[in-house]
């Protein structure tokens, strides 16, 4: 009882003070700025799914050869995000964020002058170098604000990026490809990667001038406010079950959440380099209309993220609110293989699936930062998050060299369907102790 009363209010000098009141002005502050920073990463990051529908005609490149350079951005990931978000933890969150977001947004642009297929997979893959550290850096500096009990709800809200970014990216990107194709001599395509960089040169200065890097930073806080944060970020750390860099390596438990993880981003990515495609193969061509049908899945995406987090929170229950929406996925996935020529029943089948991808994940990140604190949350974050994002590189590739060969997408979307079943499934080998605080 007594952390629960915690949750709500502090004895302070004799005085209660409502620590609801402190996380609010925390979220205020941080959040707002967090989450369009991701907005605008996986804009930049999945927007070559909208590309594709016309770059791939244009330069001649096959299923393989898109499959292969969407796929190669986690090869590069994967290499510097374990050093990125070790660098983030010693140096601090503002300049290396900012660093992060300016160095992308050159590369994403850069690759509207893409030529040749080695030219997309060298810029896909430097992307990939340049984007690692920031989710994984963003999910560890919100331990430095919050403690477990709280990080379902903020997490999602974070992670509620992604939906926003389609429900933004694809009536967008479908403007921009139709209305901009030929200006200046530039295809639709290329105004697209273009234009789409630009806000995170914006974000990358607004972080420099707002961000700090630890409670103790914050000149916004009143004494009082500080204390609570630290005290509380202090009492949660002392539950965490690793806190030494090298835990962060060798802890059996990080190595068994990047195969849980590894298999729920094949479903994110399926979604985020596919969905277009596949609202296409229902019978729809036009770029504006497949952007707006592309966005109803993340706007329901966003609704099923709070529901489920406010529920996840309350219950201070996590296994089961990653496994059912999994299964639930799964299922969505074969209904949209089997009805892919059915507008309607392929709709409501995608967006399901979007719901559920989108939950699974967010609520998978309350698991590992329940179980690692300090170094060791730094390190297996990032390993979790890299060797799971394997997948990103796995998954397109496989997918596009299915299509190619089978001429359908069905063998691609039962793929989808396991992974996201399988990961479900080794949710349940985690033992609530660990987890459900």
């Amino acid at each position: 009882m007594e952390n629960v009363e915690r949750l709500h209010n502090y004895d302070i000098a004799g005085e209660k003070v409502d620590g609801a009141r402190v996380y609010a002005k925390v979220t205020r502050r941080l959040i707002p700025l967090l989450f369009m920073c991701y907005v605008v990463a996986y804009l930049d990051r999945v927007n070559i799914g909208f590309a594709k529908l016309q770059m791939l005609q244009d330069l001649k490149f096959s299923e393989t050869v898109y499959g292969f350079g969407a796929g190669i951005f986690f090869l590069g990931y994967f290499l510097f995000e374990v050093p990125s978000n070790i660098i983030l933890h010693k140096v601090g969150a503002r300049v290396w964020i900012a660093r992060v977001m300016i160095t992308w947004a050159i590369i994403s642009a850069g690759t509207m002058f893409v030529t040749t297929p080695m030219m997309f997979y060298v810029l896909r893959f430097a992307l990939g170098l340049a984007e690692a550290g920031l989710f994984p850096g963003v999910i560890l500096y919100l331990t430095y604000w919050y403690p477990s009990a709280r990080r379902s709800k903020i997490t999602s809200l974070f992670y509620t990026g992604v939906p926003v970014a389609g429900i933004i990216g694809g009536p967008v990107s479908g403007w921009i490809m139709h209305s901009m194709a030929g200006v200046n001599g530039w295809a639709g395509w290329q105004w697209l990667l273009l234009i789409e960089a630009m806000p995170s040169v914006v974000m990358a200065v607004v972080v420099l001038f707002f961000l700090e890097d630890r409670v103790a930073n914050a000149k916004w806080l009143t004494d009082e406010e500080r204390a609570i944060l630290v005290d509380d970020i202090s009492r949660d750390q002392m539950q965490a079950q690793s806190h030494d860099l090298r835990e962060g390596f060798t802890n059996p438990k990080v190595w068994f959440m990047c195969g849980i993880y590894f298999f729920f981003a094949v479903g994110l990515y399926g979604v985020g380099f596919f969905l277009p495609t596949l609202i296409k193969n229902t019978g729809t061509t036009d770029p504006v209309a497949i952007g707006w049908l592309a966005s109803l899945p993340y706007i329901a995406a966003v609704v099923a993220l709070i529901l489920v987090s406010r529920s996840s929170d309350a219950r201070r229950e996590r296994r089961w609110h990653i496994t059912v929406p999994a299964l639930l996925g799964a299922t969505s996935w074969l209904v949209a293989s089997s009805f892919s020529a059915n507008l309607l029943v392929a709709m409501i089948a995608l967006s399901i699936v979007t719901c559920c991808v989108v939950v699974t994940i967010s609520q998978f990140w309350c698991m590992p930062t329940a179980i690692l604190g300090g170094a060791a949350a730094a390190a297996g974050i990032a390993v979790i998050n890299s060797v799971g994002n394997l997948s990103g590189f796995l998954g397109p590739f496989f997918i596009g060299w299915a299509t190619e060969k089978t001429h359908s997408t069905a063998s691609g979307l039962y793929m989808l369907a396991a992974s996201l079943a399988i990961g479900g499934l080794l949710v349940l080998r985690v033992r609530k102790e660990w987890v459900n605080r």
